[in-house]
């Protein structure tokens, strides 16, 4: 047995995780692949299929620079430009007891903005004032997969800090409406098929018989099933959380981007288009960190001790070298039921660790995440 199998089977004897699949490789292939465990009442492979949630982002960005890359939209294309709805969003400034003071943005929103989470959108679960509007307002919720949930107001003005939210909701919207396809057409036309990334899908139907159980922990310490998933045949699909995939399917797409965008002859992006989506785009701006007001669901998200973070256009950029672990320039994301890519331009390297968990990021988790890394690092 591999040491990084020793790190999955010790992470489920020990219930750090219910159950787990994981994946490395390289530009030119698979490195490794390993599983443990068992989920809705069969033993997890290879073939096991997850809600990626938020990793279904770094798809919608993907979208997003395939258009800038054909020169139908800009960085600095504003969003209201293409999407005149955006005007009717506004800054929260404030309360006069329950009733939000609110008020007109001071700088112009962008797509760059939305791609790298600066566009003043920001999650309920991890900004206790969205929350309260959510509550007193009665804000449709972008889980609901209808286009009320669009209309989050605004935490901070465009361009002022990183807040992290719906921005890629909004990207995704972008995109059909400056290309004429709908999202999901569009992601299957110009990247799931083009990549062969045959075991991703926006419905779970064609998934069904390997798709993996939701749990969460309780207060005992132990895993019990949680129903959690993006909403089926929504008024419109998020891209910034409606994917099913697996871990093969995902791995093609990091590949894609350790290949400077292709994979096995297919060119998805130009190499400067790659560049662009993998460099910092927050103008100066920094990671902070995520604090949660909803514990069962998430803990806090701090990035290696607060070491310096920022955002590509697509994913988390790290910017400083974690010793035994992933490089400087790193990029990385995850899904909120606990599965995690990250990509290491510098050494040439991509990996998935997923499971079907909550708490996001609770440190049972955050270990086995940490020992695997470190594993495949030693294996290098």
């Amino acid at each position: 047995m591999s040491d990084l199998d020793k790190v999955l089977q010790s992470a489920v004897a020990a219930q750090d995780v219910p159950f787990v699949v994981a994946m490395a490789g390289n530009a030119a292939g698979i490195t490794y692949s390993g599983a443990a465990g068992e989920s809705a009442g069969r033993t997890v492979d290879e073939s096991t299929a997850f809600r990626i949630f938020s990793m279904t982002k770094a798809i919608g960005s993907l979208a997003a620079m395939i258009l800038i890359d054909r020169g139908k939209i800009s960085m600095d294309t504003p969003v209201a430009d293409v999407l005149p709805a955006w005007n009717d969003l506004k800054v929260l400034d404030g309360w006069n007891g329950d009733e939000p003071i609110l008020r007109a943005p001071k700088t112009v929103a962008t797509v760059r903005h939305l791609a790298s989470h600066t566009s003043g959108l920001e999650y309920e679960i991890w900004n206790a004032d969205m929350q309260k509007y959510m509550e007193v307002k009665n804000q449709t919720s972008i889980l609901t997969g209808q286009k009320a949930g669009l209309m989050y107001p605004l935490m901070s003005d465009p361009g002022t800090r990183w807040g992290y939210g719906i921005g890629i909701d909004w990207l995704g919207q972008m995109v059909e409406a400056v290309d004429g396809r709908r999202i999901d057409a569009f992601c299957r036309e110009e990247i799931l098929d083009p990549l062969g990334m045959t075991d991703t899908y926006f419905e779970p139907d064609a998934l069904s018989d390997r798709l993996s159980n939701v749990s969460i922990r309780g207060e005992d310490g132990t895993f019990a099933p949680f129903e959690l998933a993006p909403p089926p045949k929504p008024e419109f699909y998020g891209m910034g959380h409606a994917l099913y995939s697996t871990a093969p399917d995902y791995m093609k797409f990091l590949r894609m981007v350790l290949n400077k965008g292709q994979l096995d002859g297919n060119r998805i992006l130009s190499e400067d288009a790659v560049e662009q989506m993998c460099a910092d785009q927050m103008n100066g701006l920094v990671f902070e960190k995520m604090i949660s007001y909803a514990p069962p669901l998430t803990a806090d998200v701090e990035l290696f001790d607060g070491t310096k973070a920022t955002h590509s256009f697509a994913f988390v950029r790290n910017e400083v070298d974690q010793p035994g672990r992933r490089s400087a320039g790193s990029l990385s994301w995850a899904g909120v039921c606990n599965t995690h890519y990250w990509i290491d331009p510098a050494r040439d390297l991509a990996a998935v660790i997923m499971t079907q968990s909550l708490p996001f990021v609770e440190p049972p988790l955050m270990k086995t995440y940490g020992a695997y890394e470190e594993a495949v690092y030693a294996s290098l």
